[in-house]
């Protein structure tokens, strides 16, 4: 099924603001070199103080893409002639890391005055989030992509993937055309529609679905961002190639994540009920 986790993925692999694949996680290289390494300084730091701030500011990013683009328009303060998005009903006293935004800003300006968009910023802050919580549960990129890989049996919603199949570039054009008669374009139409994340061979387990992005037929946004020119490409590639490499990552991933601070002798309770405590 579908999950939150592959949005964490999705921005943990490449810049959101290169989704589209025009745009270039490399375009500040020689304008402003430090720009990345002042903003992952400055996220970490954020996210050590408090960690649910990795959430905050990937869900703030998540809404500015979701209206009208990435644009960080999410991030405008309104005025006497204009209504932002801060209050909107979805974000009105609910999205918050605005001050670590700011943070960020100031100190990128600091570095390279009015060279790095307030968009890239909250997309590259969104990245590093991720990138500082999923280190601080000892899960690495392989670890990641190892465990996309659940994808390979399953379904997703076509509210989920609806925005891939009709605006996105890096999806096969003839894969898109064959969704979009069980997804309708329009919001609200057809939205629990089903379709399997891995059409080669959806009740499987296997590496089809590694192969299925190098040919851009990835069902989610998320699931192409794994192969789309980022740090992750590589991994995807071996996956795609070895069914065992991938079975072996995805068995080491799954017990690194069943570690992830699991509440032991008399910390928890054993429940009569586990839909309630005892």
């Amino acid at each position: 099924m579908a999950s939150a986790s592959c949005l964490c993925l999705a921005v943990l692999l490449a810049l959101a603001s290169a989704a589209a694949g025009q745009l270039s996680s490399t375009f500040y290289d020689t304008s402003c070199p430090n720009a990345l390494s002042t903003i992952k300084s400055a996220v970490t730091t954020a996210v050590n103080n408090e960690p649910r701030m990795g959430a905050s500011l990937l869900r703030m990013h998540f809404h500015d893409c979701f209206v009208d683009g990435c644009d960080a328009s999410v991030l405008l303060n309104d005025t006497a002639t204009f209504t932002g998005e801060q209050g909107a009903i979805p974000n009105k006293n609910s999205l918050r890391g605005f001050t670590v935004i700011d943070n960020i800003k100031a100190q990128v300006e600091a570095v390279c005055n009015q060279t790095v968009s307030c968009a890239d910023i909250l997309a590259v802050a969104a990245r590093d989030s991720v990138v500082a919580l999923f280190a601080n549960k000892n899960l690495n990129v392989t670890d990641l992509v190892a465990l996309s890989g659940g994808h390979t049996i399953g379904q997703a919603q076509c509210r989920f993937f609806r925005d891939h199949i009709y605006n996105d570039t890096n999806i096969n054009s003839t894969f898109a055309s064959s969704l979009q008669g069980n997804c309708p374009r329009a919001s609200g139409s057809g939205d629990a529609n089903l379709a399997p994340l891995d059409a080669p061979s959806p009740t499987t387990f296997n590496n089809d679905y590694f192969n299925s992005l190098l040919s851009q037929k990835g069902l989610l946004h998320s699931d192409q961002e794994l192969f789309n020119g980022g740090s992750a490409d590589s991994t995807v590639r071996s996956f795609a190639s070895s069914a065992s490499a991938f079975s072996s990552a995805f068995t080491a991933a799954m017990v690194k994540m069943g570690n992830i601070s699991p509440k032991t002798g008399s910390q928890g309770q054993i429940r009569l009920s586990c839909s309630k405590v005892n």
